[in-house]
């Protein structure tokens, strides 16, 4: 099992703004307790032990909360001093990987999938890159994603262009560090439009679909619903 992650924390929370006013989107309190929490504990149950934030906009109140450790997770930091966007600080944020590959996630997002089952998919197929996809009722609202029989991504759809039920980014991946440094990639970068949907025609992209439960909370709607639904996992 890959021991490490990285979380992608550095966003500003503009969606969020009217809830919450003062904090990064990740610090938001879920049951009092803020989300990164919940993350944290979630990625230990797979064994995770060293954790990089990715962090912005407001750093400084999740490392003062946090420190270096949680539980017997070790937590270290990648310190945007302007936007780098996620693939910029996906970017920093690997160079304080230890191991070969990691899984990275959105900081504003929780999605119960079974961590060991998708390294174990990504090894098996002996993938350097592979994304979690989840299936919606109308991509019309995200964006979509396509794949083939053997489950490579074939392409990449903005909002407007399909319609209907079909598969989206679910914002897990599973990258070989190797792989990703090989590219010339600029300082500031978004992952999915300047990386993603510019490599997949030239490079096998893993797409494998989960169905389990997934809530983003940087829609204050959403954001509402997780204090219901947080109370009812055994992880926490």
């Amino acid at each position: 099992m890959i021991k490490e992650a990285i979380i992608l924390a550095g966003g500003f929370g503009t969606r969020l703004q009217e809830v919450l006013p003062d904090l990064p989107k990740s610090m938001a309190p879920i049951n009092g307790r803020p989300f990164l929490d919940y993350q944290f504990d979630y990625l230990d149950v797979f064994g995770i032990n060293h954790i990089i934030l990715s962090v912005g906009y407001k750093h400084e109140m999740i490392i003062e909360h946090y420190g270096n450790q949680y539980k017997d997770i070790k937590l270290d930091y990648a310190i945007e001093k302007e936007p780098l966007g996620t693939g910029g600080g996906l970017l920093l944020s690997m160079q304080k990987v230890q191991g070969n590959s990691v899984i990275a996630l959105n900081g504003d997002t929780f999605f119960m999938i079974d961590f060991k089952k998708f390294v174990d998919i990504h090894r098996a197929k002996e993938s350097k890159l592979s994304i979690i996809l989840r299936e919606v009722v109308d991509v019309s609202r995200y964006g979509s994603v396509e794949r083939n029989d053997e489950k490579m991504i074939t392409g990449f759809f903005e909002k407007s262009q399909r319609k209907g039920t079909g598969y989206i980014n679910g914002g897990i991946y599973l990258i070989n560090k190797a792989f990703f440094l090989s590219h010339n990639l600029p300082e500031k970068f978004s992952l999915e439009k300047d990386f993603f949907e510019k490599i997949y025609q030239k490079e096998k992209i893993l797409g494998i679909l989960c169905r389990q439960y997934f809530i983003d909370i940087g829609i204050p709607s959403d954001y509402k619903r997780a204090q219901h639904d947080f109370t009812q996992f055994e992880y926490f």
